[in-house]
């Protein structure tokens, strides 16, 4: 089998130097028999600047000048609304169809029970392949029934699988390069992200859309878990194909069959995510040790040091202020999803009489596109991390250990200084259930982050944390807001989205952690050898 081929010099150095041309509304013609190098360049160019642009939903990305083919299709098909598990393939076979490439994907899977939820993995049964028979191919069409098939059920395949259909994905090793933009983010708790990002110390940027369709943005992290190899969460790429047996009419390829690499015939496939890099036995993530270099460190850690080749040096102020910008955007976009709930008037309803046995699935309409559990346990699990994360750089600088790159006098006056300025900058405001505006800065969060409601039929009051006494109780909204405290103290789901791990305001109280940094361990002059 022909695997990606490197394009020749000419046409990479034409890509870089031409400006984009919009192609102008058409048939789906296919031109290439596979992806080349180039192509997957361009896509991940295409990707990161959608990502970059800000817009907000599949369609405005569509419509958005980072899309060079924007105002070359009709308004019906722009008029697209994605979730989280259609977003990836959105952006992949849209780019296919106007780059003439060829595209296949699962339509069927079978599994037990709930195919998003399920214990074990779930096996493709079988495949769509966008071909052209003669005459070129309706896109927009193509496209739809595409959107109508895919769902996260189709992410959540054993990610050694060596027999039968294959999947879309394949488990990349964690290298630069590997992990770019394009590259897919499978949370086996029912989300899915697409990196857009890859900066020079290893953040990975992705965005993600939700169930009222809007997207957002954040950096991997702690908040998608980590997964066993038969569930395939994790970081993905889109598994090699070809199209073979074509003919060549006019310059377009017609029929054939598409054709697609195994694990062992991709150059970066790698299980490392899921055995760690030390040995492991029994193979299995809760065995999987890291280390870079022969330092041994904690996964989110080695995913950012391999991913950027071995960058490992920290400045725990600068590492503060970006993780706090990232966290920022979450709780921006977290506000947009409460004002959303407010708007549409779902605060203003009855409580329901129950609330769904799963909270993270339901098939009520108004809890599935305004609820956001999901969300917050994310918002949680990255607050968390955020919390370990500077726990271990201030034991690191306390050590004197050398990864520490910090050139000041005074670490723990700065780390406040910086905290309490990034803080105010990060004020969250949202309209009070008495129509007066509430604002709270990053810390006030932080220290109420347990107790806002994922519920959206309450008030804005509690959706925020605070049990005001301008909130209404209708029907005993309060009732069922103490009841789900549990709930909100999740910060890790099994794949039947039972809690895992809980945690609570001392788990995220990050400036608490600062001002009781301990003393630094005295310098010691080594002795002349």
């Amino acid at each position: 089998m022909r695997l990606l081929l490197p394009a020749a010099l000419t046409l990479v150095l034409l890509a870089l130097v031409l400006p984009a041309t919009p192609a102008m509304a058409g048939p789906w013609r296919i031109t290439s028999d596979h992806w080349s190098q180039a192509d997957e360049d361009g896509f991940g160019r295409f990707v990161t600047a959608i990502g970059d642009s800000g817009c907000s939903s599949s369609e405005s990305c569509l419509r958005s000048p980072a899309n060079p083919w924007a105002g070359s299709e009709d308004r019906a098909f722009l008029d697209v609304d994605v979730d989280c598990a259609k977003l990836p393939y959105l952006l992949r076979a849209y780019y296919a169809w106007k780059k003439g490439l060829p595209f296949s994907y699962v339509d069927a899977v079978s599994g037990s029970g709930d195919m998003r939820f399920s214990k074990s993995a779930n096996v493709p049964v079988s495949r769509t392949a966008i071909l052209d028979h003669g005459g070129g191919i309706d896109g927009a069409k193509a496209m739809r029934e595409l959107l109508d098939t895919v769902f996260t059920a189709g992410y959540r395949t054993d990610a050694g699988q060596t027999r039968g259909v294959p999947s879309d994905f394949y488990s990349p090793a964690i290298q630069p390069g590997s992990i770019r933009p394009g590259t897919v983010i499978y949370d086996t708790n029912g989300h899915v992200g697409i990196v857009y990002r890859v900066d020079g110390a290893g953040r990975i940027s992705y965005m993600d859309a939700h169930p009222d369709y809007t997207i957002t943005r954040s950096v991997y992290g702690a908040q998608f878990g980590q997964s066993p190899r038969g569930l395939g969460g994790g970081l993905k790429n889109w598994r090699p194909l070809q199209l073979v047996g074509a003919r060549l009419e006019s310059g377009t390829l017609v029929g054939g069959h598409i054709v697609f690499a195994r694990n062992d015939q991709i150059s970066d496939f790698s299980l490392v995510q899921y055995q760690g890099t030390e040995p492991n036995p029994s193979g299995d993530v809760a065995g999987a040790r890291f280390s870079y270099n022969g330092a041994p460190l904690g996964f989110y850690e080695y995913v950012r040091v391999a991913v950027s080749g071995g960058k490992s040096d920290f400045n725990p102020v600068y590492e503060l202020e970006s993780t706090m910008r990232t966290l920022c955007n979450d709780l921006d976009d977290r506000r947009q999803a409460v004002d959303l709930a407010v708007r549409d008037g779902i605060t203003a309803k009855p409580h329901p009489s129950g609330i769904p046995a799963n909270i993270y699935l339901s098939n009520d309409n108004a809890w599935e596109s305004y609820a956001t559990p999901a969300r917050d346990a994310r918002l949680r699990a990255a607050f968390v991390q955020f919390h370990r994360d500077l726990a271990d750089m201030i034991q690191m600088w306390v050590r004197r250990d050398p990864r520490i790159v910090y050139d000041g006098q005074f670490l723990k006056t700065d780390l406040l200084k910086a905290y309490d300025a990034q803080s105010q900058r990060c004020t969250t405001t949202f309209l009070s259930s008495d129509k007066h505006p509430v604002a709270l800065t990053f810390d006030d969060v932080a220290h109420r982050l347990f107790a806002l409601s994922f519920d959206p039929y309450n008030c804005a009051e509690l959706r925020w944390g605070n049990d005001s006494p301008a909130c209404p109780d209708q029907t005993g909204k309060r009732r069922w807001y103490a009841m789900e405290q549990t709930a909100r103290n999740e910060i890790g789901r099994d794949e039947q989205g039972m809690a895992t791990e809980i945690a609570g305001p001392q788990d995220v109280d990050i400036r608490g952690l600062i001002a009781a940094m301990p003393e630094r361990v005295p310098f010691v002059q080594p002795m002349p050898g």
